[in-house]
């Protein structure tokens, strides 16, 4: 394989992810430079996660597309300070990674700062650094560079961006964060880590090991349900942006915040047990809740 059809490969792989995420990145719906722009975007969100995550392709590839020698293509904070490396490139050269090198376009057609994308990338080096959240104010402090910046990047991709938008998209984009963290309680603690405030989790009487069971008892149902009422109010907070934009922008926002919901009736669903594995809502219930949500009643 040539290191074209490599870079090809790992490009098609990252961007294939979207459809499993809970909300839809690119939908058919979006003018077509949307679309182009959005997916650029996911891209860039997508693979930082994943390096943060060690979740990238197999063989090396993206250490190799990123001037990372082999040998430390398992080093999680190398591959980051490449990856930051790259990134600046999309501002003043030419990237090495194919990702980046899509995304260049869009960040000059949306006149783009490197701040959002910085917030990501210094969210997954502080996941190689920070297991444990203490308090909710230190998770949603860490929810500020790991989610908050993908919304921010949306308004900008439009040209919707308002103080007020931002504020709206933060809560919306926070509270999507902690539902996954809900969802992927099980694989976060088998990478060491835990987005469960340790306070609350002191109030609820769970212990470390009680996340490790292969079902919850009741105390950490209760914590889960408390965690997700957290994010449905968020949800709820951000959802007036909806009544700030008009057309096809406003569908994907429902999306957005209809995802977030229809997760959290998947979670209740499963009666807050989320150590099984992720609760998942069907797309059924996906539609129904973009319905509700555009008619506000969510």
């Amino acid at each position: 394989m040539t290191v074209t059809d490599t870079a090809r490969a790992v490009e098609r792989g990252t961007l294939a992810k979207a459809a499993d995420e809970n909300f839809p990145v690119a939908p058919f719906f979006l003018p077509r430079d949307w679309r182009t722009d959005l997916m650029a975007v996911y891209g860039f969100a997508r693979l930082v996660d994943d390096i943060g995550d060690g979740d990238l392709a197999p063989g090396g590839a993206d250490a190799g597309l990123l001037g990372v020698p082999e040998e430390r293509a398992d080093d999680r904070l190398a591959m980051l300070d490449a990856f930051e490396e790259d990134l600046r490139r999309v501002f003043d050269g030419t990237p090495r990674h194919p990702l980046l090198l899509r995304l260049r376009p869009t960040v000059r057609r949306r006149s783009l700062t490197p701040d959002p994308f910085l917030g990501l990338i210094a969210a997954n080096r502080q996941d190689q650094l920070v297991g444990r959240y203490e308090t909710y104010d230190d998770l949603l402090a860490y929810c500020e560079l790991s989610a908050n910046p993908v919304g921010r990047l949306v308004l900008a991709v439009t040209g919707t961006s308002t103080p007020e938008r931002i504020r709206r998209s933060d809560a919306i984009c926070t509270a999507l964060q902690i539902v996954e963290h809900l969802q992927d309680l099980a694989e976060d603690l088998d990478r060491d880590r835990i987005y469960l405030p340790a306070e609350d989790m002191k109030r609820f009487h769970v212990q470390e090991a009680d996340l490790a069971a292969p079902t919850a008892n009741a105390s950490v149902r209760a914590l889960v349900a408390f965690e997700a009422q957290r994010a449905r109010d968020l949800l709820s907070e951000g959802a007036p942006l909806l009544g700030s934009v008009r057309g096809r922008l406003r569908l994907l926002l429902a999306g957005f915040v209809a995802g977030g919901r229809a997760a959290l009736g998947a979670i209740a669903a499963a009666d807050h047990d989320v150590l099984p594995g992720p609760p998942k809502p069907g797309k059924a219930h996906l539609l129904r809740e973009v319905g509700l949500t555009l008619r506000g009643e969510g």
